[in-house]
Order: C-alpha cells, then sequence, then structure tokens
C-alpha cells in the first residue's frame, strides 16, 4: 500500500489549494473608513471588471486562491447599486443577498451608512406602512401592481384626510422600485419624525401604459416607437383607476391642493406630461433627471400656459445630476418655461443618472409639500 501513500501525498498541494479556493468570500466589506472591498471568485476569467453606480467601471485584481477584489476610495454615505462583469458577461455577487430588482438591469446594492444616518437609512423613529395592490388595468390591458405608503399613526377610519404624492419610477424599474432602491418610505418615515416633511400617503404604480415597453418585445427606449402611447395609456391608467382606487380605499384629500406627483427619469417624463396637460390635477410636480420626451414643447404641452401653470402650481420643480447625459434636455425645458414665463424651481447637483441624485431629490423635494 505504499503507492498508495504516495499518491495521497503528491495530492496534498493540489486538495489544499482547492479548499483555500473554495473558502468563504466575503463580498461586500464595509470598512469603517467608508471604503468597500468587493470580491468575486471566477478561477477561469481572464478579465473581472466592477460596475459601482455613480462612477466608471475599474478592473478587479485577481488572486492566487481565484477570487477577484477591488477596493473603493472613501465613498459618500448611500446605498450603491453595483455588478461584475466577467469577460464581459453581467454577474451578480452571489454572495451578496441584498439585489437591486429591474427588468433589464438586475444587480446587488451595499449600504454605505453615514454618521449621522442619511434619510435613507432606517432609524429608531416611527414607521409608516407599505401596503401592495393588485387590480386588472382596463386602459393597459394587463394585471397591475401598485405600492402605497401610509405614515406612521395612520388609521383608515379616524382623523382628517391626507395629501398624497403619486411618485413615479424610472424606465426599466418596477413598481417597487421606489422602496426597494429609493428607500422612499424610510426617506418618509425620518422625516416626518424630524418635522420636516408633512405626514403624507405615497402611491408608487407600475409606470408604463404599454406592457412590452421595457420587456425587449416593443421599441421603447431607445427607439421610441412606443414612448407616446405608453404616455397616453398611462396617463388614463393613472387619472382614471389608480386615484380613484387610492381616494376609495384611503383617507385622502380629493383637493387637488393636497395632490403632488413626482417621478425620476421616465417618471420624469410621465410626471411633467400627466402634471402640465393636468394642471387642474396637481398643485406640485416634481420631475427629477427627466427623459423621455422630445425637445419639441410646443407639441408636448400644447395648452399650457406660464401664467395659468403660475396660478395653478404651488411648486414646479426641475432637477438633474450635471454629469448627467439628459442635463441638456433638462436646461432646454427649463429655458422653454422660463420662455412661458412660468416659474420654475431649478435644481443642478453634482452626480450622474443615479439613484444617489434621486434619493436626494425626495429628500428635498417632499420637505416642500403641502406646507
Amino acid at each position: 500500500m505504499a503507492w498508495f501513500g504516495l499518491i495521497v501525498s503528491s495530492l496534498l498541494p493540489a486538495l489544499a489549494l482547492c479548499a483555500v479556493a473554495q473558502g468563504p468570500v466575503v463580498s461586500p466589506e464595509v470598512h469603517s473608513d467608508r471604503t468597500v472591498t468587493f470580491r468575486f471568485r471566477d478561477l477561469g476569467a481572464k478579465k473581472v471588471d466592477l460596475s459601482l453606480e455613480g462612477s466608471d467601471s475599474v478592473p478587479m485584481e485577481k488572486g492566487a486562491d481565484g477570487v477577484w477584489t477591488y477596493t473603493t476610495p472613501p465613498l459618500a454615505p448611500d446605498l450603491y447599486g453595483y455588478t461584475f462583469s466577467s469577460d464581459g458577461q453581467a454577474r451578480l455577487d452571489i454572495h451578496n443577498p441584498t439585489t437591486k430588482p429591474n427588468l433589464i438591469w438586475v444587480g446587488n446594492m451595499v449600504m454605505v451608512p453615514g454618521s449621522p444616518p442619511q434619510p435613507w437609512e432606517v432609524q429608531h423613529v416611527p414607521h409608516g406602512t407599505l401596503h401592495r395592490h393588485f387590480y386588472k388595468s382596463d386602459a393597459v390591458g394587463d394585471e397591475r401592481d401598485y405600492f402605497v405608503y401610509t405614515p406612521p399613526g395612520y388609521t383608515a377610519n379616524r382623523g382628517p384626510k391626507l395629501p398624497v404624492l403619486y411618485l413615479l419610477h424610472g424606465y426599466s424599474d418596477t413598481a417597487n422600485g421606489w422602496t426597494s432602491v429609493g428607500q422612499a418610505h424610510t426617506i418618509l418615515d425620518n422625516l416626518i419624525a424630524e418635522g420636516k416633511t408633512k405626514p403624507m400617503v405615497v402611491v408608487m404604480t407600475l409606470g408604463y401604459g404599454d406592457p412590452y415597453f421595457a420587456t425587449g418585445v416593443g421599441e421603447g427606449f431607445p427607439g421610441r416607437r412606443l414612448d407616446s402611447r405608453s404616455y397616453e395609456l398611462y396617463t388614463i391608467a393613472l387619472l382614471g383607476e389608480v386615484i380613484p382606487q387610492v381616494e376609495r380605499e384611503y383617507r385622502v384629500s380629493t383637493n387637488r391642493a393636497q395632490r403632488a406627483i413626482a417621478g425620476l427619469s421616465m417618471g420624469g417624463a410621465e410626471t411633467l406630461h400627466v402634471g402640465l396637460n393636468h394642471l387642474d390635477k396637481f398643485s406640485y410636480v416634481g420631475a427629477f433627471s427627466s427623459g423621455g420626451l422630445s425637445n419639441n414643447f410646443d407639441k408636448e404641452f400644447p395648452e399650457f400656459e406660464g401664467a395659468k401653470a403660475n396660478k395653478a402650481l404651488k411648486e414646479l420643480w426641475v432637477s438633474c445630476g450635471t454629469d448627467d447625459g439628459l442635463i441638456t434636455f433638462n436646461r432646454n425645458l427649463i429655458k422653454w418655461l422660463h420662455d412661458k414665463q412660468a416659474k420654475v424651481d431649478v435644481h443642478e447637483t453634482p452626480g450622474r443618472h443615479a439613484w444617489m441624485v434621486w434619493r436626494r431629490n425626495l429628500a428635498e423635494f417632499s420637505q416642500l409639500l403641502f406646507k
């Protein structure tokens, strides 16, 4: 049996290497200095990159154990989406159970906490409740959902009627984009607890008027064939289906002075499409990094008049990150509004087309509502 011992002895180094290679991987690892280490195991990969939301993709370094590693510089406190690319193929971080839901670009997320905590971090304050509703949309022709946030202490049958914010997601997001990724409910919890934001109900709908708009089957962005159809059907579904249901089932005001609409990216375009074309429905309009409308604003808003808007709207809020590819579109929109003598609250901040910008937009915009 001496030969058996020789074989085992010769295999030990390989077995040890295998054991090391298959050892536990911690990813992501957030350090006290707000740097983050990402790790991805792929023994056969020739090139692995990290794509971190708000930044350019960066190459990772391969270790002897086949684990690719990258440590960031100190990051601003926030919730970051990320993915790996292994030899050009997008990969999730299988060691991180926190995922970023999306119809097209699924990823992971990592929280870099702040001190003091940021508005989107869960804190020891009273919490509201998220409700999920399903309904058959006759306007769109599908079964769809929407989410409703009710503030802490809300009761269905007691107390004054509350104001309501309709909050719209972006292209490729799902109806839970503003909660799972945007942390809208947490932002509202914290700001209400601080007395900075009025208690309100927030309704977050599925934002596609055409069910194929963000599936790859239709020709939404960038093909644009379905854009106007999707916006029109979404408007019908929002005004004719969702809002009446919410006003029947929740203790919310039906007064337009107590109704706001806001959204990001595609949802910002829909906010403008709905809000500026229906000034009788909303008193607050907030468009965050809007994209998806043409630059022919006279065609997009054929009946818009600055004087009428100034009288109807308590707040018209337009924001965009200065490093966002949509900054030119938004500046053109602002110029058109100014040419129409419309009052518009302009907010340009550092940042790309990313959730780090939109969480801050919501935190700031919500503090202006229903005062």
